[in-house]
């Protein structure tokens, strides 16, 4: 049976991902993911103590990394295993660690750290099911890079807007703009990889004996 309309299974499966990749490791995009790693402490430290302009600067500094690491993989050719595990960890440490860190000083209410943690916590529930059915996890939907990038600009811009100021009063707004689409929507990015996975583990369901998972999903 294949999926209904809007549910995408996914395709690769947990023995053919990384086949493409290479297995060095000592690479200038994987130095730049490991500089952004570092940074996770310090970024905390920042906030906690106050420091909000330090700790806009490593946001901003950890963008842009984000930024270059992967294009230079691209150009240089050099993507690699590890790297497609440090980025996307990087990622979700910063967005881990700067939603604590905000809900702990007040900036964002409490109610929210547990609604992103919540879905965070939702999505590792579904990769680890696919995981056990032999499956990669779900490709990232542009929902999630849509929300992945309001809440990039959202992050500094909250504590561009702790300062007392005529252009933090202006910056507020649009804080918290891009605060609200960003969460709704990595909660929505959150309910679709539920969606991929139901649809992955019937796909699989339906499979006639012999072809198991090694002949993957259409």
């Amino acid at each position: 049976m294949a999926p209904t309309p809007g549910e995408r299974a996914p395709t690769k499966l947990v023995e053919q991902v990384g086949d493409a990749l290479s297995d060095r490791w000592l690479t200038i995009p994987n130095a730049l993911s490991i500089l952004r790693l570092l940074g996770v402490p310090v970024f905390l430290w920042l906030v906690l103590v106050h420091q909000d302009l330090w700790a806009i600067l490593v946001l901003v500094f950890s963008g842009l990394t984000d930024w270059l690491d992967g294009k230079l993989a691209r150009w240089l050719d050099q993507m690699s295993k590890l790297g497609a595990l440090l980025d996307p960890a990087a990622d979700r440490l910063y967005q881990l660690v700067t939603i604590t860190a905000f809900a702990v000083r007040g900036i964002i209410p409490w109610w929210v750290f547990a609604v992103l943690v919540a879905r965070d916590v939702l999505v590792a529930a579904c990769i680890w099911v696919l995981g056990r059915a032999g499956y990669a996890p779900p490709e990232v939907n542009y929902v999630g890079k849509a929300a992945t990038f309001c809440l990039m600009y959202a992050f500094p811009m909250l504590l561009v807007g702790q300062f007392h100021n005529g252009f933090a009063d202006f910056v507020r707004p649009v804080a918290a703009a891009f605060s609200v689409w960003g969460g709704v929507l990595f909660v929505f990015s959150g309910l679709l990889y539920t969606v991929q996975t139901r649809a992955a583990l019937r796909a699989r369901s339906t499979m006639s004996p012999g072809t198991g998972a090694a002949e993957g999903l259409s």
